[in-house]
């Protein structure tokens, strides 16, 4: 079958449905998670239910749109002619899932060259579905998705925090950043789930989001679905940021956030980066 217009109407109706299953596959197998590896230095682990996820999600992708390339966070670059990329992150969350915690949330996304244009985000513990298709706004179950509040909350921004894979725990710069935050924030969050962060974004529940170095898979897919909210992009010198999954992790810092808020925190990671 053809690929669809400049909609993506089958795209995002592809992509939410294989998001579904597998949510339905990780709530109903939630709690007998098997621990299979860790993933590099920092202890992130690889579940059995991500391979599973993967599994059904790329099943959809590859039958229905069997001449794109693909990214996914277990299987990596399943590569292809052309320049329609998708991003699959199966089970964002692992590490909350292997101790038990129910957070977490299914990202599928796709990109033309390394612009994001469709993704949607799927969380099975509620079994609401988020998705955004660029220049069409972010939508939920209950329509448009509102972004948070312009305004500066009296005390002070809820925050969510993330940073890459390939990141030592004692980096100073991610020391510097996260201490630069905490002081002029009422919380920080470490979710270990970035796109459940930017699902919270998108839909107001959250102020801002922060990134040192994140992971390439994820970030198209969750800066769309804010982008596409009403938030605003920046790097972590104010510039506009444009999230994409190619190159290394150094173009992918950035701050997420509207109005008083970003100007605080462009102010306080501004500094601290520079330091």
């Amino acid at each position: 079958m053809p690929n669809s217009g400049p909609d993506f109407e089958r795209e995002l109706h592809v992509a939410v449905a294989a998001a579904r299953e597998a949510g339905g596959l990780l709530r109903r197998r939630f709690g007998s998670a098997q621990c299979l590896r860790t993933k590099g230095e920092s202890g992130d682990v690889l579940t059995d239910l991500d391979l599973a996820a993967e599994k059904l999600v790329l099943g959809h992708i590859q039958r229905h749109f069997p001449h794109d390339r693909i990214l996914s966070e277990e299987a990596g670059l399943l590569d292809a002619a052309g320049e329609r990329t998708w991003l699959v992150d199966p089970l964002d969350g692992s590490n909350n899932v292997a101790i038990g915690l129910p957070a977490y949330v299914v990202g599928i996304g796709l990109c033309l060259a390394s612009t994001p244009v469709m993704g949607v985000v799927h969380e099975p513990v509620t079994g609401e579905t988020w998705h955004a298709v660029t220049g069409r706004g972010a939508h939920g179950a209950a329509g448009p998705l509102p972004g948070p509040d312009p305004g500066l909350p009296p005390a002070g921004p809820v925050v969510a925090w993330t940073q890459g894979y390939a990141v030592r725990r004692g980096d100073p710069t991610a020391a510097a950043l996260r201490g630069a935050l905490e002081p002029h924030c009422r919380r920080v969050l470490q979710l270990w789930a970035p796109l459940l962060g930017w699902s919270l974004l998108a839909r107001g529940t959250i102020d801002a989001f922060v990134g040192y170095r994140a992971e390439g898979v994820d970030l198209p897919t969750g800066a769309l679905l804010a982008a596409e909210a009403g938030v605003e992009l920046r790097t972590l010198s104010g510039a506009q940021f444009r999230p994409g999954f190619a190159g290394d992790d150094s173009g992918r810092s950035f701050v997420a956030a509207r109005g008083e808020t970003l100007a605080l925190l462009l102010r306080e990671v501004g500094a601290a980066s520079a330091a």
